[in-house]
């Protein structure tokens, strides 16, 4: 029986926590061996075999086939060829399609472990637990009296997810509550949006962020762009920071949306395929607004190619840094028992011809994964865009202008690792029986009283450093009471609105606009020579 295969745009579980799956790939591959490379084939498999024999004859303990074969041989094999080919068990096969659906059936919230407790972080809004009343910071000790001291948060999670319509119970204890409240949810379908924030930033200017790339994100991004009534935008933000990927169609997709009909998107081709090239098929029906995309050493694959196509074409102007640099695409082959394995079968090119992938030829995988320098480039890979900008391949997407964080000061970072702002958000409604109002602002008074929290926490700070960082804790602090005073999603939106990079990026729009403005004008002089 024929068995279906996919192709996916991937950054590794170190990097992403989670794989995810992209769109259809390819046809069968079919690789013709020579006599010789068949000969080869077959002497290692008969080495294997010994070896195995040997192993399952005399290890000292039972052999599991399942420890020995799909998490010792097979990873190992995929381990020698690149850091992307990989092997999935059940789970993981079914969380890779679980992701690419951008759906799930549970209660709807995101929890978190700490010190053997598995805390809510925040409720999804809309979902069974945002409905149900379940706060951030609550910590959830029972799930259908099933006691979750010392459980991984991945296996708590597992405990809420289930068909849809069956009932769930969840005991939590909250701050400022003598005994534990008790919350009985019927489980739903919750929808994962990989387009969680769409606004205007200020009149006519409009920003999108894509988290990432499933089944819905063109649809979700073109909803989104329709209500903010993108016919009359002076501009765009396209928020990619950290986006890990997804799914090829929907890149070539978001990228059809912003770009000239005609104009290439991505192209990919390996050992035993044929170069193909995604075009946009439908173009941006004449709307030419100025587009700022922002990008970090996290943005890899699907984010790579929108990026790095509207880059090539002179149609966006990228800010943030390097991007992680992952062009390399795996179909999945299904295997036994509902297993999987994700094969490298091709590369991907951004329109100008630059490979995406980075070199990891003389690297550790550790390296590859969490390395330093962010602005590796192949000298040898040198390409021009649409009006001659000399753009660089083999290390991700270069951005047009750099944005470096400001990083985190000792006593930012010692805030950050003691808990300090979400447990001072949950003393503060503990304590504080009210309803703030709608675009509620905090006060001196909360930062005083914020600052004496400090103090009986023993965290250690001096007075230069509360004064120094005061602005940093003060943003920080807000967005942390806005997840428990109105929703994650209104928390989400004052960070953007309050973001540094996001201004500079609102600043950095008459670039866009002009890079727009020249490559037009080099493009119809070229069609006059």
């Amino acid at each position: 029986m024929a068995q279906k295969r996919r192709s996916i745009l991937f950054i590794p579980a170190l990097v992403l926590l989670s794989a995810l799956a992209g769109g259809l790939y390819g046809p069968r591959i079919e690789v013709a061996s020579a006599a010789a490379g068949e000969d080869d084939v077959q002497a290692s498999m008969k080495s294997f075999t010994k070896v195995y024999s040997t192993v399952e004859q005399n290890f000292a303990d039972p052999l599991s086939a399942d420890k020995s074969i799909y998490k010792g041989a097979i990873p190992g094999m995929l381990r020698t060829l690149d850091p992307h080919s990989n092997f999935f068990d059940p789970k993981d096969l079914e969380n890779m399609r679980e992701e690419q659906r951008g759906h799930y059936y549970g209660v709807g919230m995101q929890v978190v472990g700490r010190n053997g407790k598995t805390i809510v972080v925040a409720p999804f809004v809309g979902s069974p637990a945002y409905k149900a009343g379940l706060r951030p910071g609550d910590v959830i000790i029972f799930v259908n009296d099933k006691p979750t001291d010392n459980l991984d948060s991945t296996k708590v999670a597992d405990l809420l997810k289930g068909p849809k319509g069956t009932p769930v119970e969840i005991k939590v204890a909250r701050e400022g509550q003598d005994t534990p409240l008790l919350f009985k949810i019927v489980r739903d379908e919750i929808s994962r949006k990989s387009v969680p924030d769409a606004f205007l930033l200020k009149p006519g200017i409009g920003f999108v962020k894509l988290e990432q790339f499933n089944e819905t994100t063109s649809h979700e991004m073109e909803e989104a762009l329709k209500a903010m009534g993108e016919d009359n935008l002076k501009g765009l933000i396209i928020d990619l920071r950290s986006n890990p990927g997804g799914l090829l169609n929907e890149a070539v997709a978001v990228g059809d949306h912003f770009l000239n009909k005609g104009d290439v998107i991505v192209s990919h081709k390996g050992r035993a395929s044929a170069e193909h090239a995604y075009t946009a098929r439908t173009g941006n029906l004449g709307r030419e607004y100025p587009i700022v995309v922002l990008v970090n050493r996290n943005s890899a694959s699907a984010s790579e190619i929108v990026s790095g196509a509207l880059q090539d074409h002179d149609r966006g102007w990228i800010l943030g840094d390097n991007t992680f640099g992952k062009g390399l695409v795996q179909t999945v082959y299904p295997l036994v028992e509902n297993t999987g394995l994700a094969l490298t079968t091709a590369k991907y090119y951004t329109p100008s011809g630059r490979l995406i992938q980075r070199d990891y030829s003389n690297t550790s995988f550790f390296d590859y994964y969490y390395r330093n320098n962010t602005a590796a480039r192949n000298s040898a890979d040198v390409k021009m865009t649409d009006g001659g900008r000399t753009v660089y391949g083999g290390g991700g997407i270069s951005p047009d202008e750099k944005y470096t964080p400001a990083k985190l000061t000792p006593f930012e970072t010692e805030m950050l690792v003691k808990f300090a702002l979400s447990d001072f958000t949950h003393h503060f409604f503990a304590t504080h029986k009210i309803q703030l109002p709608a675009q509620w602002a905090l006060d001196t008074a909360t930062m005083n009283e914020f600052h004496q929290f400090l103090m009986d926490k023993k965290i250690e700070f001096t007075e230069a450093d509360f004064t120094k960082d005061y602005d940093w804790v003060r943003r920080r602090l807000q967005a942390e009471i806005y997840q428990t005073a109105f929703s994650v999603d209104e928390s989400r939106k004052y960070e953007i609105m309050t973001d540094p990079e996001v201004e500079q990026a609102i600043a950095a729009l008459p670039k866009a606009q002009a890079l727009m403005a020249k490559t037009k004008k080099i493009i119809v002089e070229r069609m006059r020579k």
